[in-house]
């Protein structure tokens, strides 16, 4: 399903990632894909509220966690400034499907990196 918020479509996911050569392209492609398909269930299940919205969240959080190993493999790590990267950009789904008032930390509550 295409995505068909034009926020989402416009917005540059994981940037400081890639500006970064610290951070391998092909794991941070793998990490956009996560979010882009983050954004795909919230268009395809439109979540009523705030549990369901962090249930779809969580989930993508996990894909994120599954990252880590491959992030490693490639010399890298998921730290401090992909940590806030990845971050910002959960909260900046979270908003621009009008969940206004979600809690950062929430959203990303089953992270292990």
């Amino acid at each position: 399903m295409p995505i068909s918020n034009q926020h989402v479509t416009a917005h540059a996911f994981l940037r400081g990632l890639y500006e970064d050569d610290y951070y391998p392209d092909h794991v941070v492609d793998r990490g956009k894909a996560v979010l882009l398909r983050l954004c795909e269930n919230i268009e395809a299940d439109a979540p009523v509220d705030l549990a369901a919205l962090y249930a779809l969240t969580r989930a993508a959080t996990e894909e994120f966690n599954g990252l880590e190993a491959e992030f490693e493999a490639a010399g890298s790590e998921i730290e401090t400034m992909a940590r806030d990267e990845i971050a910002r950009d959960f909260w900046f789904i979270a908003r621009v499907y009008g969940f206004t008032n979600a809690d950062m930390e929430e959203l990303i509550a089953t992270r292990e990196w």
